[in-house]
């Protein structure tokens, strides 16, 4: 089985500037790709195979970063290449834009390349980096693949996957509910019970709007324009810690006195976007919570 934990890190001037150039080479090479296959395509009517492998050659800059990290952006563009075949309304791979794209790689675990020990990690080419583990591991998990990621503020989080095994006891379900979503109180059970969601992005919407309007009057590519942009980041960041915070501690309090859960399959997507319920959908994470 896999388990995958989140962990924020702490990287010092050197290592971010590292992660940088590998978030910017994983970027490149995906887009690299995906225009050389377009290309291709349009020329021959056949669908190129390339690796990362035969770029480093022109782009000697390549070799400075995690090999596997570019490796892993060549599957995940084999992966959406895949699913725009089988589902054409999955859409086209797109480019990644430095700007409207969150910073991220992937990077696997070959031979204890990578390892966690007294609250650091090591990342290949990166080396021990600083992080907050603020929760324990047990010895039997196996770490076999970790993201490294960087929000809009600035921050850096590693997402760790671990394999492990574990037998699954059979449990019988004697302590059933039912739970029917609702817009305004995110669902009601069917004890009658609703979850009284607070709203947090209707609540914060007001100053939102008002911090927006100051960005949007920024020139673009001042200071001032990369300050508020942090400004209008941090408040987003906010609300979305505040409904994951309160999504998770409801579930885990349903969890752990119901023996199983019935929820209704609803097309979230359809519905914001049919009955312009956009905002109000979004904002009350029915799909993290329902995960």
């Amino acid at each position: 089985m896999n388990k995958a934990y989140k962990f924020r890190l702490y990287p010092n001037a050197e290592q971010m500037n590292l992660l940088t150039r590998t978030f910017g080479c994983v970027r490149f090479i995906y887009n690299k790709m995906l225009g050389d296959k377009i290309d291709y395509y349009h020329e021959t009517g056949k669908i190129l195979s390339n690796t990362p492998a035969q770029y480093k050659e022109e782009f000697p800059w390549l070799k400075e970063v995690d090999s596997l990290a570019l490796a892993n952006a060549q599957l995940h563009l084999q992966a959406a290449y895949r699913n725009f075949f089988r589902s054409p309304k999955s859409g086209f791979p797109k480019f990644k834009s430095k700007h409207r794209h969150q910073d991220s790689y992937t990077t696997n675990n070959q031979k204890g390349s990578i390892r966690m020990e007294e609250g650091r990690i090591k990342l290949p080419k990166v080396g021990f980096v600083k992080l907050k583990q603020h929760r324990p591991v047990p010895n039997n998990y196996a770490i076999k693949s970790v993201t490294v990621s960087k929000t809009p503020t600035g921050k850096y989080f590693i997402s760790v996957l671990f394999e492990y095994e574990e037998v699954i006891q059979p449990v019988k379900a004697e302590n059933v509910v039912g739970l029917d979503f609702s817009m305004k109180e995110l669902f009601v059970s069917s004890d009658g019970v609703t979850a009284a969601y607070p709203r947090y992005y209707r609540q914060s919407m007001e100053q939102l709007q008002k911090e927006q309007r100051r960005l949007s009057k920024c020139r673009i590519g001042s200071k001032n324009r990369n300050k508020q942009r942090i400004r209008v980041a941090r408040l987003h960041e906010k609300v979305s810690h505040q409904r994951k915070d309160f999504l998770h501690k409801l579930s885990r309090q349903i969890t752990n006195v119901y023996d199983a859960v019935c929820i209704e399959d609803l097309n979230m997507q359809g519905m914001s976007q049919s009955l312009n319920f956009g905002k109000s959908v979004h904002d009350n994470g029915w799909g993290i919570f329902t995960s």
